[in-house]
């Protein structure tokens, strides 16, 4: 690392490759920026671990596609946790949040490990956006709902409708530090088995053709990547270079500049004003309180209130 990459040596997509065959990959690293986002909510733990989690995939997924907009994963579902949504802003604004149902996720709570996609989303779709603005089309990728993990729904949707071999580790969890439960903290990283060329297929729905990668060394890589352990994902000790090191020395890894991440969002006290002065009169005078118009932002809970003669 150079001392430019120490100072950003959280919160980051760092690209790579691995020498001679044909495989790139993204590994991302969330500390601060994946905190901020789940300690808004105050989410119970399981709705935290699996947001958390998606944070992180559409950061690797986004970061894999050269585009200037934004892109968005959603997952919809009849499960405890209903709905999940996590954005990446190029070039690194993240921002997510969750809706569940605190009754059913309770029932889950005899479960001593994360539970799985299907009891916790339960049955339902995954969806991948890229909106690169009002002159673009927008492109949209869904699949089912089906995998234990965020990583398999993933896999699955690369191997139905992009037809690129694609292979991703996932993790979130607290670590010592921050407030008296643990900081959250966030990885992932992800392989695929790329053509030489743009590698923004994803964007285009574009169809892999088979890289110069044999199956041998595809089967390795994703071996050795099945190797990366939970705590070296989430140690903010632990470099990434040193981890991709410890992965792929064997073949050769090279490292490319690193993405910096972080929370943000989009919401503001105009835009909440634009949003209540679309909506009908009468529509507004149901939704005041005490003659004040409340909204709350779903994605970083800022709250705003106007006065509802504001709009009369």
């Amino acid at each position: 690392m150079t001392a430019a990459d120490d100072l950003i040596a959280d919160d980051l997509i760092r690209p790579f490759q691995i020498e001679g065959i044909g495989i790139r990959g993204r590994l991302v690293r969330l500390g601060p920026a994946i905190d901020d986002i789940l300690c808004r909510h105050g989410y119970p733990d399981k709705v935290s671990h699996i947001l958390g989690q998606a944070v992180a995939l559409s950061a690797a997924l986004a970061g894999a596609l050269k585009f200037d907009g934004l892109f968005t994963l959603q997952t919809k579902g009849d499960g405890p946790v209903p709905v999940l949504v996590a954005d990446f802003r190029s070039p690194g604004e993240l921002r997510g949040y969750a809706q569940f149902a605190p009754d059913a996720l309770a029932a889950l709570d005899d479960d001593p490990e994360p539970p799985s996609v299907p009891r916790l989303l339960g049955a339902g779709h995954i969806a991948f956006t890229v909106d690169q603005g009002p002159d673009t089309d927008r492109y949209q990728g869904i699949v089912a709902l089906e995998g234990r993990t965020l990583a398999d729904c993933a896999h699955n949707y690369f191997r139905s409708s992009e037809q690129i071999e694609t292979a991703i580790r996932l993790t979130a969890g607290r670590v010592p530090g921050g407030a008296d439960h643990g900081q959250w903290r966030a990885g992932a990283i992800m392989l695929q088995r790329l053509p030489e060329g743009d590698p923004s297929l994803l964007a285009r729905g574009a169809e892999a053709e088979r890289d110069a990668a044999s199956e041998d060394d595809w089967r390795r890589a994703v071996v050795l990547l099945a190797s990366a352990r939970d705590d070296e994902l989430l140690d903010r000790a632990l470099p990434a270079d040193d981890l991709l090191f410890r992965l792929f020395h064997e073949d050769g890894v090279r490292a490319f500049a690193p993405v910096p991440l972080a929370a943000g969002c989009r919401c503001s006290t105009e835009r909440a004003d634009s949003v209540l002065r679309r909506l009908p009169v009468e529509e507004l005078r149901e939704l005041a309180v005490a003659g004040e118009l409340e909204m709350t932002c779903e994605f970083c809970n800022a709250h705003y209130a106007f006065p509802l003669d504001r709009y009369l």
